[in-house]
């Protein structure tokens, strides 16, 4: 039987998706749960990532002042003068231990255009409009054109962009992996579900591991 869902090394990339300073760091406005915990173990994958030369695309989200780029459960409170990762703001800044160079800025401008910001060779930033990667970005055209068929994703604050994001890629038939440690706020109940869906379940250490040696990994 041909094997449509073990991940595929040599066609991988990375996904960071929220890993920004007002949900990640200490005293952070929106911070999530166990952060700080998947910010590190967010940095070992990319560190691993950038020395096997494998694409990384980080995703961020930016809240226009007026609320309306924002989605609408959130839509009010920035409309009545919340402030989180608004454009062009330090909370709105990838953290920087994700950064290949902790001086680099986020290009706004050129994000909310719905343009790729390269932050170095083969890693780039993009913006996203509403919890899933995919939604109304370019991301699976910029995969394609890279001959990405597998996804290693992490990121901040579990059952919005990260949960969202597995879902998407599924729909479009992208081998998903996820690094469970590398997720604020999962639980073993959401987990469990997207393992049965096809979803690969590894740690840090193992998704590390797997991208070090050759062939396919085994078994879901």
């Amino acid at each position: 039987m041909r094997d449509y869902l073990s991940p595929e090394r040599d066609h991988v990339a990375l996904l960071c998706i929220d890993a920004q300073r007002d949900f990640c760091q200490p005293n952070a406005r929106a911070k999530t749960g166990g952060a700080s915990g998947a910010v590190g173990a967010m940095k070992r994958l990319a560190d691993g990532f950038r020395a096997k030369g494998r694409p990384i695309v980080h995703v961020v989200r930016l809240y226009r002042c007026d609320g309306s780029n924002v989605e609408l459960c959130n839509r009010a409170s920035i409309e009545e003068g919340q402030r989180i990762v608004m454009p062009g703001s330090l909370g709105a800044e990838l953290v920087d231990q994700l950064k290949p160079d902790p001086a680099q800025r986020l290009d706004a401008s050129l994000l909310l255009e719905g343009r790729f910001q390269e932050l170095g060779r083969r890693e780039w930033v993009m913006y996203k409009p509403r919890w899933s990667a995919f939604h109304g970005t370019e991301l699976e055209r910029h995969l394609r054109g890279l001959g990405i068929t597998t996804l290693v994703i992490s990121g901040c604050n579990f059952s919005n962009g990260p949960q969202a994001t597995v879902y998407a890629a599924s729909n479009r038939d992208f081998r998903i992996v996820l690094a469970t440690d590398a997720l604020s706020g999962s639980n073993d109940v959401s987990l469990a579900e997207l393992a049965r869906m096809g979803v690969y379940l590894m740690t840090t250490e193992q998704c590390l591991g797997w991208i070090s040696r050759e062939g396919q990994v085994a078994a879901a």
